[in-house]
């Protein structure tokens, strides 16, 4: 099956290799118009997969990620229309050369060809996916969760039958609806179909496609996210930013998971703190340093662990620990975090320049909250992913990372001498 799957896939791609920005385009507007005809459909199979993951006993922060609602899913059909907006990368010429030899030599954009994504509880990437796929003019094969069975077969539905409609093959979108998890471990041997595997899910699922696949893997998603609180910090402006970066949408991969606090502001900062999280029922895990100005306020406040440091909450809970200065903050980051995005809140420009130059993650902010790292808000429309290595792309990934390059030369009969 999965052999067919590739085959099609690969010959998906040569045809929307050819499409112009406008068939690409016209192809796209098509999907985010099904997707508002037929909410009723796809929000319906959504509430069978919303009941069985009640009954599984999946968790909170799962179950979010999973729902549906029409306004998640208007939201998700505009982002369709927003990608419509964007340049097509597809041609561009990144630079070129005149070479003494006289061939004129220059990289152009081209599409990556066959793009894997194997992901979990969250019904949004398939239609992200598929549409930076196809404004790329890539063919996408998909492999859900069995926690989205029935959301993706309605979604999937929606998007083959606008490809059709628009003259292009069903098979420039595809998806593994069967749940055997076998199926993932033959998805990783298909590298003579598939160009790019991107898995979107837990470290379980990126540490067997790091081990297992034979086609080069995107890792990321996984964001053990910081935010350290420099002694020039103004409270008011912080204690907003760390709400937003916390409880906006906790269970998101760039949500607040441990805070920093430089022990000169401990004394009056984490009280206050106690008071907001408590009044946003954040549950807070403390170093004993912390838990002691912490309890002063009417947070729950629990010991901390070594696992909560290096697990992702993806709920109201949150890390606090005091830290001797900027140094020790940067040391934490590097041995407990996941190179996603962290972030510093100071009055000084130099600590802001230093925090900034020795935190080596894909989204480093200043005064702002962790919660921007996602392509919607970098303007890149949507994304594949949130990658956090540094081959082939890093950070949010727009149309520019589903797209590779090719050399072409010019030349007038040219010979090598």
């Amino acid at each position: 099956m999965l052999e067919q799957m590739g085959s099609q896939a690969r010959e998906a791609s040569w045809q929307l290799a050819e499409l112009s920005t406008q068939q690409k385009n016209a192809v796209l507007l098509q999907i985010a118009q099904s997707l508002d005809s037929q909410s009723e459909e796809i929000l319906a199979a959504n509430q069978l997969d919303m009941q069985q993951a009640q009954e599984s006993g999946m968790s909170g922060a799962l179950q979010d990620r999973l729902l549906l609602t029409p306004e998640r899913l208007q939201a998700i059909a505009n982002d369709v229309r927003k990608v419509c907006q964007l340049a097509d990368p597809v041609g561009q010429i990144i630079d070129g050369n005149q070479m003494d030899s006289g061939l004129n030599l220059q990289r152009r954009r081209v599409p990556l060809g066959v793009v894997g994504v194997i992901y979990e509880a969250r019904p949004n990437v398939t239609v992200d996916t598929a549409a930076l796929c196809l404004k790329t003019g890539n063919a996408v094969i998909l492999r859900g969760g069995k926690e989205t069975h029935n959301t993706n077969l309605a979604v999937v539905k929606v998007i083959q039958d606008a490809l059709q409609r628009c003259g292009l093959p069903a098979a420039a979108v595809q998806a593994i609806n069967n749940p055997d998890r076998q199926l993932v471990t033959q998805m990783l041997k298909l590298d003579r179909y598939i160009d790019m595997l991107i898995p979107r899910g837990g470290a379980g699922l990126h540490k067997l496609c790091r081990e297992q696949s034979t086609i080069p893997v995107i890792t990321g998603g996984i964001g053990v996210c910081h935010t350290f609180v420099d002694q020039s910090a103004d409270f008011d402006k912080a204690l907003k930013v760390i709400i937003n970066a916390k409880v906006q949408r906790p269970s998101a991969c760039n949500s607040l998971e441990t805070l920093l606090v430089h022990q000169a502001i401990a004394a009056d900062l984490l009280p206050r703190l106690s008071q907001i999280m408590a009044e946003q029922q954040v549950t807070l895990h403390a170093t004993p340093a912390a838990m002691n100005y912490l309890q002063e306020g009417p947070a729950t406040v629990l010991p901390v662990t070594a696992e909560n440091l290096v697990d992702e909450w993806l709920s109201l809970d949150l890390n606090v620990e005091i830290v001797a200065d900027i140094d020790a903050a940067i040391q934490h980051i590097r041995t407990f975090g996941t190179a996603h995005s962290d972030a510093i809140l100071t009055q000084s420009i130099r600590q802001a320049d230093y925090f900034v130059q020795r935190v080596d993650s894909a989204a480093v902010y200043v005064n702002a909250s962790t919660r921007f790292t996602d392509g919607g808000q970098f303007g890149l429309g949507a994304e594949v992913a949130v990658s956090t290595q540094k081959l082939h792309s890093r950070g949010p990934m727009g149309l520019d990372a589903l797209t590779t390059y090719k050399w072409i030369g010019y030349g007038d009969d040219l010979i090598r001498p």
